[in-house]
C-alpha cells in the first residue's frame, strides 16, 4: 500500500513538474480582461482586452494549479501540443453576487481579469464555471496569438513603486502589491508608512512570521483627488483611485470596488500574486475573495486582525468559520456539497479535508466543551451558517476577532500555498 501511495505521489508531482517555464513562456504577464453576466442560476463570458504587463510576479515552477480551491478555473494549452501549459483557479465578486437577492431579480456584468505569463506562441485559454455540485464546466475560450499587435502595451495608469521588504526574486517569492484607496497626492507618506505598519502586521501572525523570507512587498504611489472612501448608506462619495465602497451588496462593513480594470492597471506597476487595496480611513471593513484580491482599511482599532484575517481569503482560500453576524448571501455553502475552502466541511467528503489530523480519541462531530478547547475535530458552525457547515477548532483567526490565533489546519492551508509560489 504504501508503495503504491509513493508512485501516485511522484506521479503527481511529476505531473506538475513537466511545464518548462522557458521552453512555453516569456518573464512578463498577458493579461486577459473579460465580462462576467448572468444571475442567480446562468453566467456567461464575453472577451474585452488583451494588455501585455512588464512583470511576472508568479512561480516559473508551478505553472498548474495544485488545490483548485475557486468557484472558477482558467487552463492554458499550446496551440500546437494540445498540451496544458499553465492554470489557475479563483473566485470573484461575480460568484459572491450570484448568491445575493438581487442576482434572483436582474442580469448583471461584471468585468473580471486572468493574468498567465506571457506566451512565446499561441495558446488557447479555456474558461470553467463549478455548478451548485462544484463540479467544472467549461463556459468559453479565447485563441490568443501572442504577437498580435492588437494587444495593448500602453500603460494607461503609470505609477512610481516602492519595496515595502523584498526577500527573493519575483519567482521564488509570495509577491503582494499593495494599492492605495483614499490617499491624497500629499498622503502618499502616510501610505508608505502604513504598508510598513501592515507588513510588520502580516509578520505578527504564524506561520507568516515563519516565512517572512519567502514574501516581497510593494506599494504603489497612486494618489487619489480625495481622501477616504464611498459609504453609501451615508451618502458619501469619494473620487478615489480604485473606486472602493463600503455596503457591498448592502452589507455595512463589506468594503469592495467593482472597478476591475483601473485595479488591474494600478497593480499592473509592481510584480504580484496579492492585491491587497489599504482603504484610507477609521472605519471598520474589508473583504478579499480568493485570488481576486484583498481589502483593509488603514485606521482602525482592529486593522491588523482584518489584515491577516482577509489575507486568509484571499491569498488561501479560508472559508469564515463564524456564523452569528449578518451577510449578504443565499446557502453560500450547500450542505449536501463539500466547500472548497480547506478549513471547512459538510462532511460529505470529510476525507478530503483535515481528517488525518485529528486524533483517533476525538469524536466527530466534536462538542465544543472545555474537554476539547485546544483540539483538532470538527465543530459544529460556520460559513455563515449553525447547522450542517463544520470547522477545525473552537476557534481561530477565521472565526473571531483574534491577532495570531489561525488554527492547525488553517497554518497548513497558509504553509502549502506559500510553498507552492516560492519553490
Amino acid at each position: 500500500m504504501k508503495k503504491t501511495l509513493f508512485a501516485i505521489l511522484l506521479f503527481s508531482n511529476l505531473i506538475f513538474s513537466q511545464i518548462n517555464f522557458d521552453q512555453y513562456f516569456e518573464s512578463k504577464t498577458l493579461r486577459l480582461d473579460y465580462f462576467h453576466t448572468g444571475n442567480d442560476t446562468s453566467d456567461s463570458y464575453s472577451f474585452d482586452d488583451l494588455i501585455e504587463e512588464p512583470y511576472w510576479g508568479g512561480s516559473k515552477t508551478n505553472l498548474l494549479d495544485k488545490f483548485d480551491y475557486g468557484k472558477y478555473k482558467i487552463i492554458v494549452k499550446d496551440v500546437d501540443s494540445d498540451k496544458e501549459i499553465y492554470s489557475h483557479s479563483y473566485s470573484t465578486l461575480f460568484s459572491e453576487w450570484q448568491t445575493t437577492d438581487e442576482a434572483k431579480l436582474t442580469t448583471k456584468s461584471f468585468s473580471e481579469t486572468i493574468v498567465m505569463p506571457y506566451p512565446k506562441n499561441n495558446v488557447v485559454v479555456e474558461f470553467y464555471s463549478r455548478d451548485k455540485k462544484n463540479v467544472l464546466h467549461k463556459k468559453f475560450e479565447y485563441a490568443v496569438n501572442p504577437k498580435s499587435y492588437f494587444i495593448k502595451t500602453e500603460r494607461t495608469l503609470e505609477y512610481s513603486s516602492f519595496e515595502v521588504m523584498k526577500s527573493n526574486e519575483s519567482d521564488k517569492a509570495v509577491d503582494i502589491v499593495i494599492i492605495p484607496d483614499g490617499y491624497k497626492i500629499d498622503e502618499m507618506e502616510k501610505f508608505k508608512k502604513d504598508c510598513e505598519k501592515f507588513a510588520e502586521y502580516l509578520f505578527n501572525a504564524s506561520p507568516y512570521k515563519e516565512n517572512k523570507n519567502k514574501f516581497n512587498i510593494w506599494g504603489v504611489e497612486a494618489p487619489s483627488k480625495e481622501s477616504g472612501t464611498d459609504i453609501p448608506a451615508e451618502d458619501i462619495w469619494k473620487n478615489t483611485i480604485v473606486n472602493s465602497q463600503f455596503y457591498m451588496f448592502d452589507l455595512d462593513r463589506y468594503l469592495m470596488t467593482s472597478d476591475n480594470k483601473t485595479l488591474r492597471d494600478v497593480a499592473s506597476n509592481a510584480p504580484y500574486d496579492q492585491i491587497f487595496i489599504l482603504v484610507n480611513t477609521k472605519k471598520y471593513g474589508g473583504g478579499a475573495i480568493y485570488n481576486h484580491y484583498s481589502v483593509c482599511v488603514s485606521d482602525n482599532n482592529y486593522s491588523e486582525y482584518i489584515f491577516t484575517h482577509e489575507f486568509g481569503h484571499g491569498f488561501a482560500g479560508l472559508g469564515d468559520e463564524y456564523y452569528t453576524s449578518d451577510v449578504a448571501y443565499n446557502e453560500f455553502y450547500p450542505l449536501d456539497v463539500e466547500p472548497l475552502d480547506p478549513n471547512l466541511t459538510t462532511l460529505v467528503n470529510f476525507d478530503s479535508k483535515w481528517k488525518n489530523m485529528i486524533d483517533d480519541k476525538t469524536p466527530i462531530p466534536t462538542p465544543a466543551t472545555k474537554e476539547f478547547k485546544n483540539t483538532v475535530g470538527v465543530y459544529e458552525g460556520g460559513g455563515y451558517v449553525s447547522n450542517g457547515v463544520y470547522r477545525p477548532m473552537q476557534d481561530c483567526s477565521m472565526k473571531s476577532i483574534s491577532v495570531d490565533n489561525f488554527c492547525p489546519v488553517c497554518k497548513k492551508a497558509i504553509n502549502q500555498m506559500i510553498d507552492f509560489y516560492s519553490e
